[in-house]
């Protein structure tokens, strides 16, 4: 009997099929996985990550509630026209912190991996209120509501908590400060100096530039950072090190 009946035999089977297949799956999924098991790290280290303060961490969930992540991704894929386009590839690293990643290939809009300071403050608010003042071609729906949704940090410590029993390295130190840290980074006239120590890099001003904590403020807040932690000017890739 040849290879190609044998073969035969097991597409008529369906019950031999299924199993012959649960086993390659099996395998192929062991042979990736189980080496993972004992490595010390799967993500390389990076000068400059940090976790997200607690205004961005808050503008993060309301990208995800809103669903921001069903049209715009956050990985830029190591292909010449993705690199030229949006900047360098993504790293594991960038989304060690994100629970869930915001990762994918499905882009209505373009992806915002790097959008981090491309873009003014004046311009993210005009692009949310009303996405076709700025973008004529586009099919965003308007998030000007943002602006009128104030928020005071009330459960930010809370919210800091839950991510820490995931992994999020947030020390005690920044849970405790929390509610503060999240008022202070949109007075640019305050006492933030702590908080740029807990979170280097963090972007301290009223981003939708009016009073008291929208909604709008911690999403522009959470948009203005993507990309902009890593210094890929002075980033070295592991491998040619």
């Amino acid at each position: 009997m040849g290879i190609l009946q044998k073969h035969q035999i097991l597409e008529r089977n369906v019950t031999l099929l299924a199993i012959f297949a649960f086993l390659v799956v099996t395998i192929g999924g062991i042979v990736q996985i189980a080496p993972l098991f004992w490595l010390e790290n799967t993500i390389e280290e990076v000068e400059g990550m940090r976790p997200y303060s607690p205004l961005e961490l808050t503008g993060r969930d309301i990208y995800v509630r809103e669903g921001c992540y069903t049209c715009h991704s956050q990985m830029i894929r190591p292909m010449r026209d993705e690199v030229e386009r949006y900047g360098h590839y993504s790293l594991a690293a960038e989304s060690q912190y994100d629970h869930p990643f915001q990762w994918g290939s499905k882009r209505t809009g373009p992806d915002l991996a790097r959008v981090g300071g491309r873009y003014s403050d004046d311009w993210h608010v005009d692009h949310l209120r009303n996405p076709q003042s700025v973008v004529p071609e586009s099919i965003m729906p308007k998030y000007g509501f943002l602006e009128d949704r104030m928020i005071d940090g009330e459960h930010v410590q809370d919210l800091l908590k839950t991510h820490r029993m995931v992994g999020v390295p947030y020390t005690d130190e920044m849970i405790e400060n929390a509610a503060a840290d999240f008022m202070v980074q949109i007075d640019p006239y305050g006492d933030y100096d702590a908080m740029v120590e807990r979170y280097p890099g963090a972007q301290v001003r009223n981003f939708d530039r009016a009073p008291g904590v929208s909604e709008m403020d911690a999403l522009v807040a959470y948009l203005q950072m993507l990309g902009t932690l890593v210094d890929f000017s002075t980033f070295t890739p592991v491998a040619s090190r």
